[in-house]
């Protein structure tokens, strides 16, 4: 398995996240896009997700719901600018819990060679102290938590069926 790197320089609004996959670009945008996908990797494996809505198209929006073991929800949503391919996507992404914070994140699939991919986001946030918040969340386990799982996903969907 790949490790997560995240750097967020000080004084910077800008959150930057790389990791590497041993799955071919087309298979990872599908995981991104597709909302039975999605569901079966985004967010860490502690919270259920459900899905409100999600269209990944330019101009089609997204929210989507993780709930804890006690009830508790949090909740995300968003609105996808231009068309996903398998070059990347671009995404606005908002948690409810913190209305107005909103950023705008540019996800790149790049392509490695021997059925492997680089995705990288860069996430630009409205303020240092805005993505100083998302960057003390939680972020970074969250994350780490749905690439594993996104590497479980694109694993099993690469397999041929017996």
């Amino acid at each position: 398995m790949s490790k997560l790197t995240i750097v967020a320089e000080p004084d910077s609004p800008f959150i930057d996240m790389t990791r590497d996959f041993d799955a071919p670009r087309e298979l990872l945008l599908r995981a991104h896009t597709d909302p039975d996908l999605v569901q079966q990797w985004l967010g860490p494996r502690k919270y259920e997700m459900v899905i409100d809505h999600y269209d990944a198209r330019d101009g089609g929006t997204y929210r989507y719901i993780h709930r804890d073991d006690d009830g508790h929800a949090y909740a995300f949503h968003g609105v996808f600018h231009g068309e996903p391919t398998v070059d990347g996507m671009v995404q606005t992404f908002e948690f409810e819990g913190a209305p107005g914070h909103v950023s705008l994140d540019a996800i790149t699939f790049e392509d490695l060679g021997g059925g492997r991919t680089r995705i990288m986001v860069h996430s630009v946030h409205q303020s240092v102290v805005a993505r100083d918040a998302m960057a003390d969340s939680g972020m970074a386990s969250g994350i780490d938590d749905a690439y594993a799982r996104l590497d479980e996903l694109v694993e099993r969907l690469a397999s041929p069926v017996a």
